[in-house]
């Protein structure tokens, strides 16, 4: 029998469960699944598909070989059973592609940034980053600094302040490593850092340069070859740089590409490629065969861009508050974060669907809608899109029972 000092019922442990769910319900912030039929009549501009390739013919039969040759999946780690020989040519072509020495493929995105923050840092190093990086460099951050590195912020895509941050961290006599953590494409509104300020910075103190760039594999620079291509820094021997298989290619995973030395070091340190599961083969196949048709196809990556800047500029002319893109995402700002969600809703109903991001999605707080553009987007498809998401913009909110002017 369970008892309490007052003899009353025992508290159950999840009882706080519903309070929090409350409170989250009365700030617009529930969250809600909604799978998807694979036949669906919709105009997607939620997905990162962002070149179309995740439903291509040659990837999705590349998926199909992988799986009837390796199995469903990896079968254990890398350094045990997971390792094949298709995950090595994945990384030899990606590592290629962005001019780097070596290549190291994780089970996702987000564990590569794990490992490529945490792997290099640790007690005694200093890490500066970008005030508005997304959430799986934050919690690199937030472990590597429990593992006693030291954390400070820069002001957003500010070189400058990252310069300050970096002396900063010069003075602190005890520190022995300093690194500069940031996005290229950020993910909310599409905007790119100024890499070759934050590379000056950089080499100016001595400091290395941790990149994720998976919003710029395939999108940014000439033939999509990413956003250090398109900087001048090219396979630079002070940056290590992380993507993710699951947007411009199609499918899922990421990797971390740099120095031998960096790579290395991961395959021996990184807690997430020694204790996860590597990369299924169908993910891998698919992913090495949609990086094929990008570098087949050089004007892939120009295609997506004039398509994102079709889709803001014509929000803009409707006298919504868009973004201006460096790559595929456009984001719209809305009023509050229960606007948002009833602003994407309507979308739906009309035939369009739009991503919704709401704290903590939004570092600075702001809700969003988020439009992802696709290089296989027609003059038709953006029309389309403009008009519905301009037509099913809920009012503005009331201000002492009267509208704004």
């Amino acid at each position: 029998m369970n008892a309490t000092t007052d003899d009353t019922a025992p508290v159950p442990p999840f009882g706080w469960l519903a309070g929090a769910a409350r409170e989250r319900a009365s700030a617009g912030l529930t969250r809600v699944l909604r799978p998807r039929p694979h036949d669906e009549d919709v105009l997607d501009l939620a997905s990162n598909d962002y070149l179309g390739l995740a439903r291509h013919p040659r990837v999705t039969e590349a998926a199909a070989k992988a799986a009837r040759r390796w199995g469903a999946g990896a079968t254990g780690s890398r350094l045990v059973t997971g390792d094949t020989l298709l995950h090595r040519a994945l990384e030899d072509e990606l590592a290629d592609f962005y001019g780097t020495e070596s290549a190291l493929v994780f089970s996702s995105g987000y564990a590569a940034n794990l490992a490529m923050v945490t792997a290099l840092s640790g007690r005694g190093a200093h890490l500066v980053c970008d005030r508005l990086n997304h959430a799986s460099l934050i919690d690199a951050a937030r472990l590597a600094k429990a593992a006693g590195a030291h954390v400070s912020l820069f002001d957003h895509a500010d070189p400058g302040s990252a310069a300050r941050e970096l002396k900063t961290a010069r003075d602190r006599s005890a520190l022995e490593r300093r690194l500069v953590v940031s996005d290229t494409v950020f993910s909310v509104d599409g905007d790119l850092t100024d890499l070759p300020g934050l590379s000056d910075a950089c080499r100016s103190a001595g400091a290395a340069l941790l990149l994720d760039d998976a919003h710029g594999l395939g999108v940014v620079g000439h033939g999509g070859a990413g956003a250090l291509t398109a900087a001048g820094l090219r396979g630079a021997e002070d940056a290590v740089v992380s993507v993710t298989l699951s947007k411009s290619l199609g499918a899922q995973g990421g990797a971390v590409l740099g120095p031998s030395c960096v790579i290395r070091h991961l395959v021996e340190t990184a807690r997430t490629f020694i204790f996860d599961t590597g990369l299924a083969p169908a993910s891998a196949g698919a992913a090495l065969e949609a990086l094929r048709l990008i570098r087949a196809d050089a004007g892939l990556a120009g295609r997506l861009r004039d398509r994102a800047r079709a889709l803001s500029t014509g929000l803009a002319a409707h006298g919504l508050q868009v973004s201006s893109p460096d790559g595929a995402v456009v984001s719209v700002t809305a009023d509050s974060p229960d606007a948002c969600t009833r602003w994407a809703r309507r979308c739906a109903e009309k035939g369009v669907r739009v991503g919704c991001f709401r704290p903590p999605s939004v570092p600075d707080g702001r809700p969003r809608l988020r439009l992802t553009a696709r290089a296989d987007l027609s003059p038709t498809d953006i029309a389309h899109a403009v008009a519905t998401v301009a037509h099913c913009r809920p009012d503005p909110p009331l201000i002492s029972g009267r509208t704004p002017l």
